[in-house]
Formats: structure tokens, C-alpha cells, sequence
């Protein structure tokens, strides 16, 4: 019987990646019990498993092993610098490179601290205090700084952690693209807020839970959430999480004085649910699955939340579907009236419920108590009063208890400190994608008109979905939309659309 071939450098390498992508979706899964399934009385226990996954994931990862079979695989040549292969070694060595200056022995115990700190955060969100969380927001920051060190230092002490998320942004792009959003964002706030408020009470009249979820998940499967490679649970705070391209979950909450949370959170998960079940099947198991960074995957949520699912086209097909579910609150409402409402700027407290035009405000905020945790300036102590002061300074209201201020937000007691910048980056990239798309296919509001999502979720799976991480956020915007990012179209966008609604 014939010898089968010597496995190639790549097949060698692909195969220890695998081992270590399983490793990452085990954690992966035990995160998404942790905050779904997983009784009150589990955080030790998950969290050492937590531990254990995390430790051995980095272990194969920096091996030897591994090294020697991306070396191989460098030295044999990869060809064409688009290919999956030359991609595939580009994003390993990078991710490598940087693992290696992070120690097995600190992964495993950010894993377990960031554990224990979601389910204090969790309890402390409930008792509205946050003197509860401070002593483990402490060590979390403790840990962020530590990590910072493992690495040359760089312009910003909050590169390191933004470069996590968005790799290749710097605080200083950040801080710019605040300043370009920020004055015309507060003058369309200022000029929006001070027209008469439409009639918009019948978005909190008391609505079915049950009948609310239904609708949503009829809204999500039309725009093409595949249920057999997915699932929707409930949650603290919604989030969407990929065990693999098929197995990609979301979750969402109930909150009854808000019903319409439900149906927005819904999309917006699923927005980032389509962009992990489109990334190319030839991508799985290796470290090119999932999402370029945490921008682009914003840009997804984003886009089917508002871009689609806050339109008149949206809701001319949808609206008669809702109405007729709910016809003892929707039954006297026109469909112009209801896209008003859900359009309305209005200045609140809660940044997952906040409109569009107000929400880069609330990302504002985060970012910059964020830096001033980690550069030192700002005291953990200091939170509630800074969070408070920056609330009123931006958007006028103020929040009376810890719940609906600081400890709304899972981020910081899971360690994604880095993390907030990227949905204000989303939102601008969303408008770019949405407007390169509706270059391209210029029936795309009539179809959505008609309830048909199929032009705008091919062209994003063939622009962005299936590229998974081949290609840095910079130059997946620019392949897909022929520029690089920028903040003038979704101002643009902005002001046409709040001006439009201020003159209808």
C-alpha cells in the first residue's frame, strides 16, 4: 500500500490552528452559559473552566510547534497576497507576536477575575450600587495596565487596548474622529430637541412579551438569520456570540417599560450574527473565522438596526404585520406616524436604547472616562459623579441611580476596555457600506419595500461577510466601498434624514 504524502507546511499549520480555535470556541460557549443558562450558584466552577480553557488555548498557540509551522509555511511562500493562504500567515504572525509577549499564567487569571467581576457587576447592577463592583473593577484595571506592559510603548498608553478591537487604530484616530463628529452631532441634537416632541406613547403602552419576540424573530429571519446554525436566548445585556460560523447565537431582554427595545436589540444582534454565519466555510477553524474587528462587526449591527430597520421602506412592508399583532395599541397609528416615533431624537439615559442621533454622544462619554482610567486621571471612585457630570454636560439628563448610569454596561467588568470607540466607528462605516451598496443595486429600498433583504445581504456577504479577518478594517472599507473611512457620509446621512422627518 502506497505511503499517503507528507502533510504540507500549511496543512501542518492549519491543523494546530484548528486545535486552538476549538480551545477558543469551548471558552466561547462557557462564556455564552455563564450569562444565559448557568444556575446562580456556577461563577467559581466557570470560572476556573474559563481559566484552564483560556491557559491551554494560549499555550498551543505560542508553542514551539506552531512557531515552526508558521515559519515553514513563510519560507515555502504563500503566492497571490490576497489568497486565504498569505492571508492566513499575515494575521497568525501578528496574533502571535503578540501572544508571546503575554504569559499563560496571566491569561488564565484575567480569565478568572474577568468571570468573577460579570457576575458581581451583575448583582451590583441589580442592587444599583456600584461600591459593590469597585473592588473588582479595581483588579480588572489592574490587569489592563499590566498587559499594556507586556508590549514597547506606544504614543498612547490606550493604543495597546484600542489595537485589541480595531487593529491598527490609535487614541489619536479616535480623538480625531470625535472632534469631526461631535460639534455638527450636538447642533443637530440641539436643533432637533428643540421642535415639538410628536405623539410617541403608544411605543411604551403595555405590549406581550411573547407576541414582541415573535415579531422579532419573523423580522430577523426575513433578513436571513439562519435558525438551524443559530439560537436566541435571554440575557442580561444582549450580545451575540459565535461558536463557529454554525453555531452563532444572539440574545436579548425584556424590558417592559421599553417593548421596543426588544425588537431593535433583535436586530441588532442578528446584524452581527449574519456577518459570523457569511464568513467563507474555507475560513473555519483557523484564525481568519469571525469578523475583521469589532468596527466592521458594529457596522453590521448598526446597518440592519437603522439603516434597515428604522426606514420607510422597512416599515411600509412591516408596519400592517405589526399592527396587526398588536391592534389595541397600533390600531389608530398610521405608518408615517410610527416611523416618526421611532425616529424621534430624544436625550436619554440608556446608551442601547439611545437614537441615532444621540448615541455617539453616549460612546463619547465611555471613551473618555475610559482613558482616564486607564491613564490614572480618573479614580474608580470617581465614576458615578464623573458619569453623572458628563451625562448632563452632553445630553442633559441625568441618571438618579448606579443602574441606569455606570453599571449599565457589561464592557468594563469584562476587561473590553478598548471596546466602546468601535460602535461609533460602526456607525460611520455602516454608512459607507450602505451607500457603496446602494450604488450598486439601486432597486434596494424597493426591495425592502416588498420585505425582499436579498440585495443587501449579498452584496455585504460578497464585500464583507465571507472575507472573515483576511483583511484589516481599513482596507476591507476601502476594497468594499472605494474610500477609506470616513465621517462625512454618515453625517450627511445624519442631518438628510432628522431634517427630512423635522419637514414631514
Amino acid at each position: 500500500m502506497p505511503e499517503s504524502p507528507a502533510p504540507s507546511a500549511l496543512d501542518r499549520l492549519t491543523t494546530l490552528l484548528g486545535e486552538v480555535v476549538d480551545l477558543r470556541h469551548a471558552a466561547t460557549l462557557v462564556e455564552w452559559d455563564e450569562h444565559v443558562m448557568m444556575p446562580s450558584g456556577g461563577g467559581a466552577v466557570h470560572g476556573e473552566m474559563l481559566a484552564t480553557l483560556h491557559r491551554l488555548a494560549h499555550e498551543r498557540f505560542t508553542s514551539d510547534e506552531l512557531g515552526n509551522a508558521l515559519e515553514a509555511v513563510r519560507a515555502d511562500g504563500t503566492g497571490d497576497p490576497d489568497s486565504d493562504a498569505a492571508c492566513l500567515v499575515r494575521v497568525t504572525a501578528r496574533e502571535y507576536d503578540k501572544a508571546l509577549r503575554v504569559p499563560a499564567a496571566f491569561v488564565a487569571e484575567q480569565a478568572r477575575v474577568v468571570s468573577t467581576a460579570q457576575h458581581v457587576w451583575q448583582a451590583a447592577r441589580t442592587a444599583s450600587d456600584f461600591a459593590r463592583f469597585e473592588p473588582h473593577l479595581r483588579r480588572v484595571l489592574d490587569l489592563k495596565r499590566e498587559f499594556v506592559g507586556f508590549f514597547p510603548a506606544s504614543d498612547h498608553v490606550y493604543d495597546r487596548l484600542l489595537d485589541e478591537f480595531e487593529p491598527g487604530m490609535t487614541t489619536a484616530e479616535v480623538q480625531a474622529l470625535f472632534d469631526a463628529l461631535r460639534p455638527r452631532q450636538v447642533a443637530l441634537v440641539r436643533e432637533a430637541t428643540e421642535r415639538p416632541a410628536v405623539d410617541a406613547a403608544f411605543l411604551t403602552a403595555p405590549y406581550d412579551e411573547a407576541g414582541m419576540l415573535g415579531f422579532a424573530e419573523e423580522v430577523i429571519t426575513a433578513f436571513g438569520y439562519n435558525w438551524s446554525r443559530g439560537r436566541q436566548d435571554r440575557s442580561t445585556h444582549p450580545f451575540a456570540t459565535g461558536v463557529g460560523p454554525d453555531d452563532v447565537r444572539i440574545t436579548t431582554r425584556w424590558v417592559e417599560a421599553l417593548p421596543f427595545a426588544l425588537l431593535f436589540g433583535t436586530m441588532h444582534e442578528a446584524g452581527h450574527a449574519l456577518y459570523e454565519q457569511g464568513v467563507s466555510p474555507s475560513l473555519t477553524r483557523t484564525t481568519l473565522e469571525g469578523g475583521t474587528s469589532l468596527g466592521v462587526h458594529e457596522s453590521q449591527s448598526r446597518l440592519w438596526e437603522n439603516l434597515v430597520g428604522r426606514s420607510r421602506p422597512f416599515w411600509a412592508h412591516f408596519f400592517p404585520a405589526l399592527q396587526a399583532r398588536f391592534p389595541a395599541q397600533l390600531g389608530h397609528v398610521t405608518t408615517e406616524a410610527f416611523y416618526q416615533a421611532i425616529n424621534q431624537v430624544a436625550p436619554s439615559l440608556i446608551r442601547v436604547e439611545a437614537d441615532e442621533a444621540t448615541y455617539n454622544l453616549h460612546v463619547m462619554l465611555r471613551v473618555e472616562l475610559e482613558i482616564g482610567l486607564i491613564e490614572g486621571t480618573i479614580d474608580p471612585a470617581e465614576l458615578p459623579e464623573q458619569w453623572r457630570a458628563r451625562m448632563q454636560e452632553y445630553l442633559g439628563v441625568v441618571p438618579v441611580t448606579d443602574a441606569e448610569g455606570v453599571l449599565q454596561d457589561i464592557h468594563w467588568s469584562a476587561g473590553l476596555f478598548g471596546y466602546f470607540a468601535t460602535y461609533t466607528l460602526g456607525n460611520v462605516i455602516a454608512v459607507q457600506l450602505w451607500d457603496a451598496l446602494g450604488t450598486a443595486h439601486p432597486e434596494r429600498d424597493a426591495a425592502i419595500g416588498q420585505g425582499d433583504f436579498s440585495p443587501v445581504l449579498s452584496w455585504l456577504r460578497e464585500h464583507v461577510h465571507r472575507h472573515g479577518c483576511k483583511f484589516e478594517p481599513q482596507a476591507l472599507v476601502r476594497r468594499a466601498t472605494g474610500t477609506p473611512v470616513d465621517p462625512g457620509p454618515y453625517l450627511d446621512y445624519l442631518e438628510g434624514k432628522y431634517r427630512t422627518l423635522a419637514r414631514a
